[in-house]
């Protein structure tokens, strides 16, 4: 038995999700910068977003929200095997977030570590972890994408500081007994080309933050929108039709779709599409925004929690972001 090559399958058992309670309305940001609830709106389908408070880091959102995926999955924290951290928004260069989370846990006996890949960054630990336990490396893991892009974020910027907010969300994954549901097929993709279109450009090797450059914003976000948006639909619809058809799904088939939530614009092109009908597309980007890695997370975690699909139906999850980068699921829930 030894030589014998395993593939377990791999089910979601338990997720959850953490927004801070501090609100950010578009009219509290036209008190900032110019703009209006209108304009925002109109071209994000943005209504507020949620704000860490002082001394709430990434790791302190990304562990509220991993205790309550344990706790729907029954799994206690001493026996967690793998945390995987996605975030761009790490509370230090390292260790990675990951050690500070499985610290806070006090999953003492996982591995731990940090993945950067933006807003795809949840579907890409995924996938990684479905690999993994699927080989029989570990039996459970937990993934959790979470950001405190308010720290990174420059509130002179209307065309940026509108989009972003903070916030996590978690999933535990684990070997799947039979009549349990499945990850059926999952997809993920880079172009480094495209590095240029959507990058924090300071604070790294490249650029380090000094004094004659602190005043010039380099460690924020900077976005070329239209670009992004193109990029954006073609890569998405590409990633969620591969695991559909892996999955051996129709659209019919679909019970729900969870894109990243980013602007409901992109939303509604890749639904379209798909040809799912919009119904069948969840959307909470009103409420909190662009919380990158987070964002597919969360949603994931309130879809379910609000019966948007139940045990049995089959759903996608589709996501895009810097790098470039894209990701998809497909999953009988």
């Amino acid at each position: 038995m030894s030589g014998l090559a395993t593939n377990y399958q791999v089910c979601i058992a338990g997720t959850g999700s953490y927004l801070p309670d501090t609100v950010l309305t578009n009219e509290d940001l036209a008190k900032r910068v110019e703009t209006s609830d209108e304009w925002i709106f109109s071209r994000t389908g943005i209504r507020e977003r949620r704000i860490a408070a002082e001394g709430e880091f990434t790791s302190h959102m990304a562990s509220k929200a991993a205790r309550r995926a344990l706790e729907q999955a029954g799994l206690a924290a001493d026996d967690v095997q793998l945390i995987i951290v996605a975030t761009i928004t790490p509370d230090t260069l390292t260790p990675a977030t990951a050690c500070y989370v499985q610290q806070q846990l006090g999953a003492s006996r996982a591995v731990a570590f940090d993945i950067s890949a933006a807003c795809s960054g949840f579907l890409y630990a995924m996938k990684i972890s479905k690999r993994l336990i699927a080989a029989g490396a570990y039996e459970n893991a937990l993934i959790i994408g979470a950001e405190k892009l308010s720290a990174f974020v420059n509130w002179e910027d209307r065309t940026t500081c509108v989009l972003f907010g903070d916030g996590a969300g978690a999933a535990v994954l684990r070997r799947a007994e039979p009549d349990e549901g499945e990850i059926l097929a999952t997809e993920m993709g880079t172009d480094g080309n495209l590095t240029h279109l959507l990058n924090i450009p300071g604070g790294g090797s490249a650029c380090p933050i000094t004094s004659t450059n602190v005043g010039n914003h380099l460690a924020t976000l900077a976005m070329q929108g239209k670009e992004v948006f193109k990029h954006a639909v073609n890569r998405m619809k590409e990633a969620a039709e591969m695991v559909i058809e892996r999955a051996g799904l129709q659209p019919e088939d679909i019970a729900c779709v969870i894109p990243h939530q980013a602007n409901l614009r992109i939303i509604d092109a890749i639904a379209d599409r798909l040809a799912v009908p919009n119904e069948r597309v969840f959307v909470n980007l009103d409420k909190y925004g662009n919380t990158s890695a987070a964002a597919v997370a969360i949603a994931l975690d309130e879809a379910s929690r609000s019966g948007a699909f139940v045990r049995g139906d089959k759903i996608v999850l589709v996501v895009f972001g810097a790098g470039l980068t894209w990701a998809a699921a497909a999953v009988r829930w």
